[in-house]
């Protein structure tokens, strides 16, 4: 079976990644996708009924969410983060979203280092529309620096526990490979993209030129989130997207 979805009535393909989010999202012909930003987090009760709010007054189904970006007050332990997972994936069940037990919607979910959230948030959400022209529009789902879908992540970590230039730089070429993975997959490239997200506590700069700009990850600049990825174990993510039309509520 592919691990290339193509969801119609939701104007999206999807790429299979773990049960609590695909590895990425791109829109099909004649639809394309939109982000939502919120200016202030807003809890996953309160994150969930808005985007059901906005779909509706567009018109779209629930199925048309196909994207999330998370904030999260601390890192996770593995069985925390597990627990977390199934509570979020709980709603999309509810929306009907899950497809033969695939999770279709992509997501990253990172934890700031300052002005946390009291408890989990929705920080962006995006989704599709009918496209007027032919537009390639994707959503990368957040990688840290461990491979998914294994028993567990602590032991596939690279370089756990060490931060040091060297090790962040191998944590970084790993990380963006694995984009560059998923991009492929789905049939984006660097130049599609409209914005690249990095998500670290720690330096970048002794690599930022030659892992990031080099290789052509920083089309449009790059947005730095004082961040840690969502497990406690984990230093250094990042997510990409190509996207048209971005909104920012409240």
């Amino acid at each position: 079976m592919s691990d290339i979805i193509s969801l119609e009535q939701a104007g999206y393909k999807y790429l299979r990644g773990v049960f609590q989010y695909s590895a990425g999202v791109a829109s099909l012909p004649d639809f394309e996708i939109e982000r939502v930003r919120f200016k202030k987090p807003l809890p996953l009760r309160d994150g969930f009924a808005a985007i059901k709010e906005h779909l509706e007054n567009l018109g779209r189904p629930l199925i048309a969410f196909c994207a999330c970006e998370l904030r999260s007050p601390e890192p996770f332990t593995e069985a925390t983060f597990e627990a977390f997972n199934r509570d979020y994936v709980s709603t999309l069940d509810d929306w009907n979203i899950l497809q033969d037990g695939d999770n279709p919607i992509a997501r990253s979910n990172v934890c700031p280092e300052i002005n946390k959230p009291e408890i989990p948030s929705f920080y962006a959400f995006s989704y599709t529309v009918p496209a007027s022209q032919l537009v390639k529009s994707c959503i990368i789902a957040g990688s840290a620096e461990m491979p998914e879908g294994k028993n567990n992540y602590r032991d596939h970590v690279i370089r756990l526990g060490d931060q040091s230039a060297e090790a962040m730089q191998e944590k970084a070429r790993w990380v963006l490979s694995e984009i560059e993975r998923r991009m492929s997959a789905l049939g984006i490239s660097w130049s599609d993209i409209t914005a690249t997200q990095l998500y670290t506590v720690f330096d970048v700069h002794p690599f930022l030129g030659e892992e990031i700009v080099e290789r052509g990850a920083m089309p449009a600049g790059l947005t730095w989130h004082f961040a840690r990825p969502p497990v406690d174990f984990a230093d250094f993510e990042m997510d990409t997207r190509s996207v048209q039309t971005e909104r920012i509520f409240g």
